[in-house]
């Protein structure tokens, strides 16, 4: 068992690797990590490079964490009853490439749309609950980190109530939820400052911020 978990691990994270918003950046000649949050992820995208960039990275990191999920599910283990467990770890294995990508010296995005899409191929009933809770919560605060770090918290407490006592599933969904919370420390910090941006602020990429 622990060779697998090492093999979907080191599986999801060469997915995790592909940085959708660094990439789309690039074509247009930016790093957008040299720009506000200085982050690769979905946010910076939005507000670096605009609304098309920021959908496109968002379906490109969700994606790269479904599709090694799906590959482990229905072809590289698709028997063990612990499959479960496997897709959990092949999704962390793809938020720590998103997160620490090597062929970017570790500097990737924060992991939030990687965790989304895990979170929807682990149990696609999340969808429909996750999804409404985000939106609300970005609709009514304005801010994007608040409802990331709340999906990040979902995690653990549906595994917690759909799977009473899958305590090594409930330890894995936690280190989600932690890599979020490491991942967002300055979002914390400027939202206790009253400094954190809301949705819609753009970032002049004339002037690094």
């Amino acid at each position: 068992m622990i060779t697998n978990i090492i093999i979907c691990l080191f599986f999801g994270y060469i997915f995790g690797c592909f940085s959708t918003g660094f990439l789309i950046g690039k074509i247009k000649n930016v790093d957008i990590r040299q720009y506000g949050s200085k982050s690769s992820g979905t946010t910076n995208a939005l507000r670096t490079l605009g609304a098309k960039a920021g959908i496109l990275t968002l379906l490109g990191d969700m994606l790269k964490a479904i599709i090694p999920i799906l590959l482990v599910q229905h072809v590289i283990f698709p028997d063990p009853e612990y499959v479960k467990l496997l897709t959990l770890y092949t999704g962390l294995g793809v938020v720590l490439g998103h997160n620490y990508p090597v062929w970017l010296k570790f500097r990737g995005g924060k992991g939030i749309a990687a965790t989304a899409g895990a979170m929807a191929s682990f149990d696609p009933w999340l969808i429909p609950v996750g999804l409404p809770l985000f939106v609300i919560t970005v609709a009514i605060t304005r801010y994007v980190s608040v409802g990331s770090l709340l999906i990040a918290s979902l995690f653990p407490i549906w595994i917690a109530v759909r799977y009473p006592g899958e305590i090594h599933m409930l330890s894995v969904a936690l280190i989600y939820t932690v890599l979020a919370f490491i991942k967002h420390r300055s979002n914390i910090q400027r939202l206790i400052n009253g400094t954190e941006n809301k949705l819609g602020q753009r970032v002049n990429i004339d002037n690094k911020e």
